[in-house]
């Protein structure tokens, strides 16, 4: 295992410019994501990593050694790294112990220490009662371990996944999840993980790095990146927000006729400004506000949906800013009520615009 280090990458296909000089510092045994949608640079960032591309400026570094510099990359094969792809590539024709050993086999590995290796990779994956059966034989579930079996026992210095889950269904998915994240906590390999999906992100991430434009926008903890967005792009995409313009006056907010105190973050340095707050961090009341209450605001309900675990409402203030609201079930009113939303200032980040 290894640290992995990008400098100054920079990558451009004619005048699409999709890695524009990023910087990251993975730590040895860390599991990061890279998160963002479709077309942010992540599946090239993580092809830059593996050295199927090699960067136009910048470089690559695996512990001491660089891999990749400005026109040149090391081949895939001689990087310590194992790959995992949204297909998951097995051999149809071989079994679960076949297709799982196969990369011990190119490497010449004594019979022996492959079923050594082969025993205990089975043994962690839970796939000891499936390995004389064929892919087409298996779930998707069952296939994705496989992929992940067979990426693991070569001892990686560096573990790659490309949107591993991405052909799973919901149940499976979530159940996958905490599977990759039992098994980096077992083999502790330093681990890229690229996704779109926020929840894989949370939560089997050490670290989010979130991209957006070929750039890096934020990088930290899943918390830090959910409770402290730096950017509106951040707040919308990690969670899902509610954001309204407006301008700075004297420690407030002003959008529109409402006056919003907020309790973290940073306006920016100019006039105007952006305040985020999350649909479950939203009170929602019956009636009218209450007289001189801070951070109260009358409104309409203009549709409401039940969720099963919550209902979502969407509200209209009676400045005409359009709210997402996510209560408790008890909580219920109809669409046309009139209701009363309180937004806490704690839970109003000011962004700069």
């Amino acid at each position: 295992m290894a640290s992995v280090e990008l400098r100054g990458i920079r990558k451009s296909y004619g005048p699409n410019v999709v890695a524009d000089g990023l910087d990251l510092a993975i730590r040895h045994g860390e599991l990061v994501c890279l998160l963002g949608p479709s077309g942010c640079g992540k599946t090239t960032t993580l092809r830059l990593i593996a050295g199927f591309i090699a960067p136009d400026a910048g470089t690559v570094t695996v512990g001491d050694r660089v891999l990749s510099s400005a026109g040149r990359a090391e081949p895939p094969e001689r990087r310590r790294m194992s790959m995992i792809f949204q297909s998951y590539a097995l051999w149809p024709h071989m079994t679960v112990a076949e297709n799982v050993a196969y990369g011990l086999r190119l490497r010449r590995t004594s019979a022996a220490e492959i079923e050594r290796r082969l025993a205990l990779i089975l043994g962690v994956t839970k796939l000891e009662a499936l390995r004389g059966r064929y892919p087409g034989e298996l779930s998707g579930g069952q296939q994705q371990r496989v992929a992940l079996a067979r990426a693991l026992i070569v001892e990686p210095e560096t573990l790659l996944l490309d949107e591993p889950l991405s052909n799973l269904d919901t149940n499976l998915r979530e159940e996958m999840r905490y599977e990759i994240r039992r098994l980096h906590d077992a083999f502790r390999y330093t681990t890229v993980y690229v996704t779109h999906d926020q929840l894989e992100a949370m939560t089997t991430a050490d670290r989010i790095v979130v991209m957006n434009g070929g750039r890096i926008v934020q990088i930290g903890t899943p918390e830090e990146v959910f409770l402290r967005p730096e950017t509106e792009f951040v707040a919308r995409f990690i969670g899902g927000t509610n954001i309204l313009a407006g301008r700075r006056d004297h420690g407030l907010v002003r959008s529109g006729p409402l006056a919003i105190a907020y309790g973290s973050g940073d306006p920016g340095t100019g006039a105007e400004t952006r305040l985020s707050i999350r649909p479950h961090e939203i009170e929602m009341l019956a009636g009218q506000p209450p007289g001189g209450a801070a951070n109260h605001f009358a409104g309409k309900v203009v549709r409401h949906t039940y969720l099963g675990a919550a209902r979502d409402y969407l509200v209209e203030l009676d400045g005409g800013q359009l709210m997402r609201v996510s209560t408790r079930l008890e909580t219920v009113a109809a669409q046309g009520d009139a209701v009363t939303l309180h937004l806490p200032p704690h839970s109003c980040r000011a962004l700069p615009r």
